[in-house]
């Protein structure tokens, strides 16, 4: 394997790979990889040694191995086994990367590996995994003022691996490798700093919002293709099968989450992804199905007629979701909060449920195990949107604060009628009257569930939506499952973009 190839393999770029895209941003270079591990050490401003620990090998050699977001973040290094050591000492930091060595025997396995010397390619001293504990031994018994301090990142049952009590199971691999060192070393102070790292995280790079945009240009896509193949009597699985397909045929890493494809009934169900019921005439379809794109990934939700066009019921929730979404877009801009997106939205919809008679009024409530409950949060029970990035649900400055230019993130506000929607509200006196005056438009509405979610970049002048490929307004999702279609090309520029950064 080249230079190269070796480099694409792991997620990587070179100067050659850097001219062959010039046009194109969507690739993270050495040099901000580099950066990013200069700015935690530099944030945390600590002498002692940061321990970032990769994702283990899988259980199983056949089954797909996926590189813990945080290391990949500092590392961009896409292998099994790999661990990042930093050695800060008077603010001079010293950076070691283990990973696995070269064996011909074991790549006929996993294919070919970087290696101890291939490290040097991503600027960094490579070591072999199997010397990690013996060298973490060395560095921390080298003594620094005030005693040692490791800082950590790594998947432990609690924060940083800190306070794990002896009796908590189960235990990950990163917990029995942290408690060994702790065994050895029982002065030592442990710190965790992913939330350091989660700082860092929540502002995008331009490489890394050019990424996101091909995420949500490759799920677009996605929920386009699917709109052709729609119909009654097919099965759930057949539409997330159409959508994955197309992920995967236009670059697409894998689905950011399990694909939530809920018809009739399956609609009003928030996490449904069983994915498996056959769908009928006059149903509603609720499709929230994305793609990772270089690690980076979208979040869509589309909601259709299953027979192509939208009854006279559906038409009533319908347009209450798009506008509380289209409320809370015209809030977006440099140093507004996402709570005024939020109430926003929020007005919109409750003052359509009311119009339609979900709810009684607005602001009106119903009582439960002795409080009082917005009416409204029978039909709209979670949030309206979270930021987007190498997790689906992400990390964004605005979380502390305003939104920012380069802030990117979901809106996704939902309208979701149970049939059972009246029997779980609590038979007490107080809501007898409430019960029977909303039974006839919950049994006229039943079984419609309606979730619109789209991916916003924040900009200097407002915001762009960057999932704005897969139609939302119905009267295109109509025309668009109207067409005649068979499979359609491949998107020949997420496809020109991945051979460029995967070659």
């Amino acid at each position: 394997m080249t230079r190269d190839r070796h480099l694409a393999r792991a997620g990587l770029t070179t100067a050659l790979l850097v001219g062959l895209s010039a046009a194109l941003p969507a690739q993270i270079t050495q040099t901000e990889y580099s950066a990013r591990r200069a700015a935690l050490t530099a944030r945390v401003n600590t002498d002692g040694v940061y321990l970032v620990l990769g994702a283990p090998e899988p259980k199983e050699n056949y089954e797909n191995f996926w590189q813990a977001q945080n290391f990949r973040y500092l590392t961009g290094f896409l292998e099994p086994g790999a661990a990042l050591v930093i050695v800060r000492k008077n603010g001079t930091d010293h950076q070691l990367l283990f990973v696995e060595p070269k064996d011909p025997a074991l790549e006929v396995w996993t294919g070919e590996r970087l290696g101890v010397q291939g490290a040097k390619l991503l600027g960094l001293e490579g070591r072999n995994s199997a010397t990690l504990r013996a060298v973490l031994d060395s560095v921390l018994n080298a003594g620094f003022p005030g005693g040692a301090t490791l800082h950590t990142v790594g998947d432990f049952s609690r924060t940083g691996g800190v306070d794990v009590p002896a009796q908590r199971t189960p235990r990950t691999v990163d917990d029995q490798f942290l408690d060994a060192l702790k065994e050895r070393f029982r002065e030592m102070k442990v710190v965790d700093a992913t939330p350091s790292v989660m700082a860092l995280r929540a502002k995008k790079s331009a490489a890394e919002l050019a990424l996101i945009r091909m995420a949500a240009r490759v799920s677009a896509a996605a929920h386009k293709e699917v709109l052709g193949a729609i119909a009654p009597g097919m099965n759930e699985f057949e539409v997330q099968a159409l959508a994955e397909y197309t992920f995967r045929r236009n670059g697409g890493d894998r689905p950011s989450y399990g694909s939530i494809v809920g018809s009739g009934p399956n609609s009003t169900t928030l996490h449904y992804n069983r994915d498996d019921r056959y769908m009928n005439d006059g149903e509603v379809l609720n499709m929230d199905m994305a793609t990772y794109y270089g690690g980076y990934s979208a979040d869509i939700t589309r909601t259709v007629p299953v027979n192509g066009k939208f009854s006279p019921e559906q038409r009533a929730i319908y347009p209450i979701v798009l506008e509380a979404q289209m409320a809370a877009e015209r809030q977006i801009k440099p140093g507004v909060q996402f709570w005024v997106l939020n109430d926003s939205a929020l007005h919109v919809l409750k003052t359509g449920l009311a119009k339609i008679g979900l709810i009684e009024s607005p602001d009106a409530t119903y009582e439960e195990n002795g409080r009082q409950v917005p009416q409204y949060r029978l039909y709209y029970m979670h949030g309206l949107g979270h930021p987007i990035g190498l997790d689906v649900h992400d990390v964004d400055l605005y979380s502390s604060g305003a939104l920012v230019d380069g802030s990117v993130f979901t809106i996704e506000p939902g309208v979701y009628v149970r049939a059972n929607t009246v029997d779980i509200i609590p038979d007490t006196p107080a809501n007898t009257a409430f019960r029977s005056k909303i039974a006839p438009a919950v049994k006229k509405y039943a079984n419609i569930g309606v979730r619109i979610e789209d991916d916003y970049v924040v900009t200097a002048s407002g915001f762009e939506r960057i999932s704005a490929d897969a139609p939302r307004e119905m009267d295109a999702i109509e025309r668009e499952m109207a067409k005649p279609r068979g499979p359609s090309a491949r998107d020949a520029g997420t496809v020109e973009a991945y051979r460029k950064i995967r070659p």
